[in-house]
């Protein structure tokens, strides 16, 4: 039911940012309600890995993506009403009332919670909402809930409460009808990420993919690219059994990282029903994804880079074992390792990944003599992103390439930046001082 993944993953993929920095759930997050807010940090938690689960939530949010449709609701009436609804009760099983609302805080409750009534029956009988076939079975609960005979009075509507009716109305709502209003209210922050998500989709012209039944290892990208990025370089990827694997070459900022993060990322995304940063997409549903894009030595347990790196994989391993379908990404495997250990181990890991034919993967990599140990295999693909120079400066364009490249431009960089005349002027500036 949910896709597999880790605490690494979201972490690379940046889901929910950093201290300072937007993560891919705040693109999303456009909810009027701290209801909505919950669901939408738990659907971003656990991805959806049931194919019709993923097409129901996508043509839903889609509809309403068509629609333009603004949140119906007003935020200050819901969380009016939540604050009210959630008040505790005394063990008699009655509002305790005064003893944690006050006579105003219940009065606001009641009327609140009657114009969420009012408004829901007003919502589900608009035209839009009543002829939607994708909204039919959250239509039909919403007017189940608000045609219960005990909403009836409120309903209909009086002009002014008075005393003896709030109360009774307080005993209605936070006692006898209780569940009945929270399961309500639980309907308005489902509706809220809908509507929220599809206004990403809008503003940001994001596009809904289509989702293939599993074990097909099918994956089909035009034009994909990082959401974060301002003015993002689209590109086009194809996996399938016959390329299960794709093996990654690139200098230092060519921008390896930014397209593996692209393509977790709109899989990742998918996975939940949601738009993507892309032209187009397919994909096969999978079991699971996990990705090594910025793995940190676990200091913890006393382990270097590469033992941190080895435990990485020996987890896609295990998962791998049990016969489930993954998408799995590894920029620079090995990279905590002499060159001859990363080579022998990165072909010898590539070849047994390329073995399971109904996973997918990425493996990116500085060791092109790798790649041409790989070429014996029919279902590896080999691409790489380019660099250009001008004259000294480095130039990238950020677009994929089939193929491998040796481009290496560290040495470049490093005396572009003037490191080695800072070094060596120091060093004649200090021995000058020592004659």
């Amino acid at each position: 039911m949910f896709l597999q993944t880790d605490e690494q993953t979201i972490a690379d993929l940046g889901i929910f940012g950093r201290r300072n920095d937007g993560g891919i759930y705040d693109l999303y997050n456009r909810t009027h309600t701290r209801g909505g807010e919950i669901i939408l940090k738990d659907m971003f938690l656990h991805p959806l890995s049931d194919n019709e689960m993923i097409r129901r939530r996508s043509s839903l949010i889609g509809h309403f993506a068509r629609l333009q449709m603004a949140f119906p609701f007003d935020a200050a009436m819901i969380d009016m009403a939540e604050k009210y609804i959630r008040a505790p009760e005394d063990h008699t099983g009655h509002s305790r009332g005064h003893g944690t609302l006050s006579e105003k805080e219940i009065q606001n409750g009641v009327t609140a919670v009657i114009a969420l009534l009012r408004h829901t029956g007003a919502f589900i009988a608009t035209k839009e909402v009543k002829t939607s076939a994708a909204y039919a079975g959250d239509r039909e609960a919403l007017s189940s809930l608000i045609a219960d005979p005990a909403f009836e009075p409120a309903l209909r509507g009086e002009a002014k409460l008075s005393y003896t009716a709030i109360a009774a109305y307080d005993i209605l709502f936070r006692v006898r009808e209780r569940h009945k209003i929270e399961q309500l209210l639980q309907h308005i922050y489902y509706l809220d990420v809908y509507l929220s998500v599809a206004k990403t989709a809008v503003d940001l012209k994001f596009v809904f993919p289509k989702a293939l039944e599993k074990r097909q290892c099918f994956l089909k990208l035009e034009g994909v690219y990082h959401p974060g990025l301002k003015t993002p370089v689209g590109n086009d990827l194809l996996m399938n059994p016959d390329q299960s694997v794709i093996f990654l070459t690139g200098a230092n900022m060519a921008g390896k990282s930014t397209f593996l993060r692209s393509v977790s990322t709109a899989i990742y995304v998918a996975h939940m029903g949601f738009p993507v940063a892309a032209v187009s997409m397919e994909f096969s549903v999978m079991d699971g994804i996990y990705t090594t894009i910025n793995l940190p030595d676990n200091l913890g347990i006393g382990a270097s880079h590469f033992y941190a790196e080895v435990l990485r994989v020996k987890k896609v391993a295990t998962e791998l074992s049990r016969g489930q379908s993954l998408f799995v990404i590894f920029d620079e495997l090995f990279r905590g390792t002499n060159v001859k250990d990363a080579q022998e181990a990165t072909v010898d890991i590539t070849h047994a990944f390329a073995r399971k034919k109904n996973s997918m993967f990425i493996i990116s990599s500085h060791i092109v003599e790798a790649g041409t140990a790989l070429k014996q295999r029919d279902n590896i693909g080999f691409f790489y992103l380019p660099t250009r120079m001008n004259g000294h400066q480095p130039a990238y364009t950020y677009t994929l390439q089939q193929g491998i490249t040796d481009d290496r431009h560290g040495m470049v960089i490093i005396r572009n930046e003037g490191i080695l005349d800072m070094l060596k002027k120091g060093l004649a500036k200090k021995q000058g001082q020592r004659s």
